[in-house]
C-alpha cells in the first residue's frame, strides 16, 4: 500500500483576454487530497470538508482523472481518495481543477511519474471536461505546473510556461452566489466579430510582452476582454460600479476569475492589493452578499506533496 497527500492550489482563468489559453496559479489557497493506492480494482472517494460534493463518485471530477491516469499506464488498482481540504466549487478560482490537478498529480506520484508533466495536464483536463463539458487547461495547467501559463494549442497539448514578475499581487473575491461554469459558456456567442478578434489578439500578445518584459503596466492594460466579458459580467452584481472603484484605487485591471462568480484585481503593490480586497469586500458587503477575499501573490508553485507514506 502506498499513499500520499497532495495539495494543487487555486487558479485565475482566461486573465482577461486569455479565454481558455491563459491562466495563473494562487499562492496558500487550494485543494488537498490523500490518495492511497494498493491492489485491485476499484475507486473510492470520501469527502472530510463541509463542502458539499456529489455522493456519487460518477459525479465527482476525480473518477474521469484516476480511470485516465491508470489506462494511460494500462495498470489496476484499489484508489481510495480523502477530500482533506476543498475550494468551493462555483467560485471562480479553479475548484474542479485543484481537485483535478491534486488527483492527477498525485496518481503520478504514486506509481513512480510515469507521465511527463503534459500527460499529467491531460489527466487533469478530465476533471475539467466533466465539470464544464470542454477539456480546456487554463486552469488545469496552473494548478499542475504553477505560474502562469499560456496554452498555445490543444492538439496536441502545448503549453508555455510565461515568467511571473515579482511585484505581480492579486486581489481575489469570491461572492457568494453561484456562477455554473456550463452556465457561464452556454451564454457566450457561437461566433465573434473580426473588429473584436482584432482587438482581443492584440491584447494577448500586450500581455505576453509585458510578462516577458516585466512591464506591468502593459499587463494591466492588455487585461482587457472583449468577447467573455460583456455576456458574463451580468452574473455579477454591481460589476461596472465595483472596477470603478477599483481602478479609482489604482489597481491596475479587474476581470471576472474564470466563469466567476469570483473577480481579481492585478495590482504592483502590495498595500494597493489589501486596499483593493478592502474595496471588493465593502461591496458585496453593501450588496448583502457575503464574501471571502484572497490577497495573495501569484505563485510559482503548482501541484505538490505535503506529506508522503510508503
Amino acid at each position: 500500500m502506498k499513499k500520499v497527500r497532495v495539495f494543487a492550489p487555486a487558479s485565475i482563468a482566461n486573465l482577461g483576454c486569455g479565454f481558455d489559453v491563459m491562466g495563473l496559479a494562487l499562492d496558500e489557497v487550494g485543494d488537498v487530497l490523500e490518495i492511497i493506492a494498493s491492489e485491485g480494482d476499484g475507486l473510492t472517494i470520501t469527502n472530510t470538508t463541509q463542502v458539499p460534493l456529489p455522493d456519487d463518485i460518477e459525479q465527482n471530477v476525480i473518477t474521469p482523472v484516476v480511470r485516465k491516469f491508470l489506462s494511460l499506464i494500462d495498470k489496476k488498482a484499489q484508489i481510495d481518495v480523502t477530500i482533506c481540504r476543498k475550494i468551493y466549487p462555483g467560485s471562480g478560482i479553479g475548484s474542479s481543477a485543484a481537485s483535478s490537478a491534486a488527483a492527477a498529480y498525485g496518481m503520478n506520484e504514486l506509481f513512480g511519474c510515469p507521465l511527463s508533466d503534459e500527460q499529467v495536464v491531460e489527466c487533469a483536463m478530465e476533471g475539467e471536461n466533466l465539470a464544464s463539458g470542454g477539456y480546456h487547461a487554463d486552469n488545469a495547467a496552473p494548478a499542475v505546473l504553477g505560474g502562469i501559463v499560456l496554452i498555445r494549442g490543444y492538439h496536441p497539448l502545448d503549453i508555455i510556461q510565461l515568467p511571473v514578475p515579482g511585484n505581480f499581487y492579486c486581489a481575489v473575491v469570491h461572492p457568494h452566489i453561484v456562477v455554473n461554469t456550463k452556465d457561464a459558456r452556454n451564454i457566450l456567442p457561437p461566433n465573434v466579430s473580426l473588429h473584436k478578434a482584432v482587438s482581443q489578439w492584440g491584447n494577448v500578445g500586450g500581455l505576453v510582452a509585458g510578462l516577458y518584459s516585466g512591464n506591468i503596466g502593459l499587463v494591466g492594460r492588455s487585461m482587457n476582454d472583449v468577447v467573455a466579458e460583456p455576456y458574463r459580467k451580468q452574473f455579477i452584481p454591481g460589476f461596472d460600479d465595483l472596477r470603478n472603484k477599483l481602478l479609482a484605487a489604482k489597481a491596475l485591471a479587474m476581470n471576472i476569475s474564470g466563469s466567476g462568480p469570483s473577480v481579481f484585481a492585478l495590482t504592483d503593490r502590495h498595500d494597493v492589493a489589501q486596499r483593493a480586497g478592502w474595496i471588493m469586500k465593502e461591496h458585496f458587503d453593501k450588496l448583502g452578499i457575503s464574501s471571502e477575499v484572497y490577497v495573495v501573490k501569484v505563485s510559482n508553485k503548482g501541484a505538490k506533496l505535503c506529506g508522503v507514506n510508503i
